[in-house]
């Protein structure tokens, strides 16, 4: 039974995903009704095991859970909810006012406690102040994040214009179950970008499951995503589940999704449309809650017109489109880069260096990185490795490199380099190589007086002087 009082709190701006775990089903329909009327999105489990497999399958804000039930009780739902969902808040319902039964509640971290029969405006009032509890914890959570990583988002690094983009675009999608498509050349961080996603949303206690379709042969891509009975075809010797499956409450991420047949592609919009999957040789279907990402470096416009691709597929997937830029067009961003990766793996390698020397640093910037962040990424671990003097200098640089610094593989003297400006007064040296250099960091002052190694205030009176823009 439900009291109703004559106060009446006011609805939430945003809806609040609330999860009713009850025996008594008449009790937990009323339940859900009551906060329904205040915009809470309602989930009713009518058992204790029943309210078991939806917290390890689904994601909520509140979970209120009666303490006596048959089989699976209200503490072992909170223990529960404690290990899968531990930004949630529960909150127990007894008709039974035992004080130890009380205590070891809210010493196993539920919230708080109701006695029945309920007051709907207490009720309302303590799923109101949990859900703002939860929503002080997530903001004070990106506050942190923020603070700790002024130019990224969770390993996102970037301080270009084309990166601010990406990065607000993540921020905004990351707390949604939006269907996302990642574009970008191979090399440029797609699955961090997806794993970005799967971190800051509520699902971040749920799996993260990636899968490259171009790496997996046709013949068994099927199994892979949807799972297999046993004996479903040859092989098959016992049960598999898929990656849908095990990405249950969680993001599964398809990397080159460009790549996958045309019969797949049916099976995966009717999976998106229904979200239902149906294992090789089973005539069960299996409900399934997962966020999915794809990305893929093909151009999947052009797939279409020439009939690879489904073009229902394709704008089902591309709800919100993120582009990743190639490194080449973002040169900005690769000294922030050069010092994440360095001090990544100084940490990893229980390494101390003095840094990069203006040199190497230089030609790092200069080169155009086909192989984007990743070779990067590589490069800089390697130039680590090779080092014996605590200064990464061009001695530790790949040929490719070094010869951008006018030396050869072996470290002698080797090609042009700016040989041109041999003889040439002075001032027409240095003019050249502070434009060179402003156009490097894309005209940030700061950066192109730290790489040159002199004051902003003696670079902004050569700017001047040479009249640069």
């Amino acid at each position: 039974m439900i009291h109703v009082s004559q106060s009446r709190s006011d609805a939430f701006a945003i809806a609040v995903s609330v999860l009713v775990v009850d025996d008594d089903e008449p009790h937990a329909q009323a339940v859900a009704e009551s906060l329904e009327r205040i915009n809470c999105e309602c989930t009713i489990a009518n058992s204790g095991p029943r309210g078991a497999e939806l917290i390890e399958s689904q994601n909520f804000d509140v979970i209120i859970t009666d303490l006596k039930m048959d089989d699976v009780d209200g503490l072992e739902i909170l223990r529960k909810a404690k290990e899968e969902l531990p930004d949630s808040e529960v909150i127990v319902l007894t008709a039974h006012s035992s004080v130890p039964t009380v205590v070891t509640a809210m010493q196993s971290g539920a919230y708080t406690y109701l006695t029945k029969p309920l007051d709907i405006q207490e009720l309302r009032q303590a799923v109101e102040k949990a859900s703002s509890r939860i929503r002080l914890l997530r903001r004070n959570v990106a506050l942190s994040r923020g603070l700790d990583e002024k130019f990224g988002f969770e390993g996102v690094i970037g301080n270009s214009p084309s990166m601010h983009r990406v990065i607000e675009q993540l921020k905004n999608l990351a707390p949604t179950d939006t269907t996302v498509l990642i574009l970008g050349e191979s090399g440029t961080g797609k699955e961090l970008v997806a794993r970005a996603l799967h971190q800051n949303s509520p699902r971040k206690s749920k799996p993260f499951v990636p899968l490259n379709i171009s790496a997996l042969p046709e013949s068994i891509l099927e199994s892979e995503l949807f799972g297999h009975e046993q004996g479903a075809f040859t092989g098959a010797a016992s049960k598999r589940i898929g990656k849908f499956e095990y990405a249950n409450g969680g993001t599964l991420f398809l990397d080159e999704v460009g790549e996958m047949p045309t019969d797949t592609q049916i099976k995966l919009l009717r999976v998106l449309e229904d979200r239902r999957i149906t294992r090789i040789g089973s005539n069960e279907e299996k409900s399934i809650n997962v966020r999915l990402v794809a990305a893929t470096n093909a151009d999947l416009k052009q797939a279409m017109e020439e009939g690879t691709f489904r073009s229902d597929l394709y704008y089902r997937l591309s709800v919100v489109t993120i582009y990743l830029p190639p490194l080449r067009d973002r040169r900005e961003d690769i000294p922030l880069l050069i010092d994440h990766f360095l001090k990544e793996f100084c940490k990893r390698q229980g390494r101390e260096v003095e840094g990069i020397s203006r040199a190497a640093r230089q030609a790092l910037m200069t080169f155009d990185w086909p192989g984007n962040i990743r070779q990067l990424r590589n490069t800089i671990e390697g130039m680590l490795a090779l080092d014996v003097d605590g200064l990464l200098d061009v001695d530790d640089l790949p040929s490719e490199l070094a010869e951008l610094c006018g030396q050869s593989s072996d470290g002698t003297a080797g090609g042009a380099g700016a040989d041109v400006l041999i003889g040439r007064p002075l001032e027409e040296v240095e003019r050249y190589y502070i434009a060179r250099t402003l156009e490097l960091t894309g005209g940030k002052r700061e950066e192109t007086a730290s790489m040159l190694g002199i004051g902003e205030r003696t670079l902004y009176r050569k700017i001047k002087e040479y009249d640069l823009k």
